[in-house]
């Protein structure tokens, strides 16, 4: 029986995460964070996905990376972007995925889970540095000697399955699988009832590729 952690953020491209690590594997255990981040609409999201896709577990770690800050999402001093920005904008969380996947990395050992995925997307977000397939690459060569159970014979894979979709691809592949976006939450500035600002990074690029995709956006904005 094959099984997989999932990094569910409770965004569009985690819950098509999900759905497609749901397809390959017998068990799924998502892995959600409540990290100092701006609003906790999204967490209820990840609960809404976990339980649409009965997952085998769903825990929800408490780690503060406002203590440290850095970013617009932790940082209530700092405003979210509300138009485009060059470089990398504000709202990376620095080292944010590297933390997550540790804990993802001590949850598959755990488990016994021979995959950790994550909803990363370096075409849309290529101003992230740990959303890029050379960051990827270099975590798992971290994994395969950083675990019990890799240097014991075992295998623990990195899945990023999103990572060279356009947004739209990524809505497409969702809805063939059956995800339900409108019960998912990406605006970096929701409020608590989870209606989006629509004028984030996330807000655009989201809707965007709705229209792309031909698909319908269910995504309540003010």
């Amino acid at each position: 029986m094959s099984s997989a952690i999932v990094l569910l953020s409770g965004g569009l491209d985690s819950a098509t995460a999900v759905a497609i690590a749901a397809q390959r594997h017998d068990k799924v255990y998502g892995l959600s964070f409540r990290y100092g981040q701006r609003h906790s609409a999204e967490l209820l999201a990840a609960q809404r996905v976990a339980a649409r896709q009965n997952l085998a577990e769903h825990r929800i770690i408490d780690i503060d990376l406002a203590q440290l800050g850095g970013s617009s999402l932790t940082d209530g001093s700092l405003s979210v972007p509300e138009t485009p920005t060059e470089g990398i904008p504000n709202t990376y969380v620095p080292a944010r995925n590297t933390v997550f996947l540790s804990y993802g990395l001590a949850y598959a050992e755990v488990t016994g889970a021979q995959a950790i995925y994550l909803g990363i997307n370096a075409v849309d977000y290529s101003g992230y540095p740990d959303c890029r397939p050379e960051f990827v690459a270099a975590y798992q060569n971290l994994v395969n000697v950083a675990t019990r159970a890799t240097v014991t014979g075992s295998t623990i894979q990195i899945e990023a399955p999103l990572i060279d979709l356009s947004k739209a691809d990524i809505i497409r592949w969702g809805v063939e699988l059956g995800v339900d976006y409108g019960i998912t939450v990406s605006c970096y500035q929701a409020d608590e009832a989870g209606t989006a600002c629509g004028v984030c990074d996330s807000c655009r690029l989201r809707h965007q590729g709705f229209v792309d995709a031909g698909v319908e956006d269910p995504t309540p904005y003010r």
